[in-house]
């Protein structure tokens, strides 16, 4: 019983401290603020991570993760080329819902940082694990052949300051129309184009 307490304490931590990171920043929200909206003691959040930062460190690390899983889930399953697209899309659309523009800025606004720093390391550690998920995936033909999904890597280190651009930033009504704009442009261009979809499709 004690155990399952304290799966269900660390969790609402968790889903408090998403929602209200999302929503305010990381500098507007306090470990008050996340322990009164979890309903749990101060005493508790410290049993669990030793300041804010480490929360938000497991926040990002679990909705990169998620994330991550159903990217390889849509990759490998049964589904048309357009579908897979879409599903794509509407993946990055739902994992940047809600996200404020004050959280996006202050990581890649802040060099140096220990939130930027983290981000870094887990968006390269995720994307060269995703590498060879593409590299596979371009075997089945479900991607172009001749591009290279190592510019992905490279490309993705560059959104960052993209995203953190004002001016670039203004043209949208929110970060996540941006992000999803990027995301289209990157995903469209490298679908397969007909000729190999028909050459797979007479393989098959």
């Amino acid at each position: 019983m004690a155990r399952i307490f304290s799966q269900n304490a660390e969790n609402k931590l968790l889903e408090a401290g998403r929602e209200l990171l999302w929503k305010y920043g990381f500098r507007k929200v306090s470990v008050e603020d996340i322990c009164k909206r979890a309903g749990v003691s101060k005493m508790t959040f410290y049993r669990y991570f030793e300041n804010k930062s480490e929360l938000t460190k497991r926040v990002l690390n679990n909705v990169v993760s998620e994330g991550t899983d159903n990217f390889r889930k849509i990759l490998t399953d049964d589904t048309s080329v357009a579908v897979k697209m879409q599903r794509i899309i509407h993946l990055k659309m739902d994992g940047t819902k809600e996200i404020s523009r004050e959280f996006v800025e202050e990581i890649y606004n802040d060099p140096g940082s220990e939130l930027q720093q983290f981000m870094i390391k887990l968006t390269t550690d995720t994307w060269i694990g995703i590498l060879e998920e593409f590299k596979d995936a371009q075997a089945r033909g479900v991607f172009r052949k001749d591009f290279k999904p190592e510019i992905l890597l490279a490309m993705s280190r560059g959104f960052s300051e993209l995203i953190a651009d004002p001016k670039l930033n203004s043209l949208y009504s929110n970060t996540q129309e941006m992000i999803v704009e990027m995301t289209n442009l990157m995903t469209f261009g490298i679908a397969p184009r007909e000729c190999e979809i028909k050459h797979v499709s007479n393989e098959k």
